[in-house]
């Protein structure tokens, strides 16, 4: 299936989808013990990033995974990510409102971020 075939959830309903099938699950695991499972999906996510070829069925799930999770904790801790992403980079690069970035502290030391 394409791209242009795919519903596009947005944001703000993807995480209300979220909430719908695991808020319950994930309230009684609470934060930190959802937050463990994000940390192990973005494990399973690099390694899938490092051995698999990009775009394929497995990484495209790991991606998923992962969003998942930060939604979930999201919705745990009450944020909206759709508001917090458009707050932080609703007008380009935070630091220097370009699109593209021109900043120049990613491009030698990905630590400095």
């Amino acid at each position: 299936m394409s791209t242009d075939e795919v519903e596009d959830l947005g944001l703000r309903n993807f995480q209300k989808t979220i909430e719908q099938i695991y808020f319950d699950k994930d309230s009684n695991r609470g934060v930190e013990g959802s937050f463990m499972w994000l940390v192990e999906e973005v494990g399973e996510l690099a390694r899938s990033l490092n051995s698999s070829e990009a775009n394929c069925p497995e990484e495209r799930a790991e991606f998923a995974d992962v969003l998942a999770w930060l939604a979930s904790i999201a919705s745990l801790r009450g944020v909206d990510l759709a508001t917090c992403v458009h707050e932080k980079y609703g007008t380009g690069c935070p630091r220097c409102q370009s699109q593209p970035c021109i900043c120049q502290h990613r491009e030698d030391n990905p630590a400095s971020s």
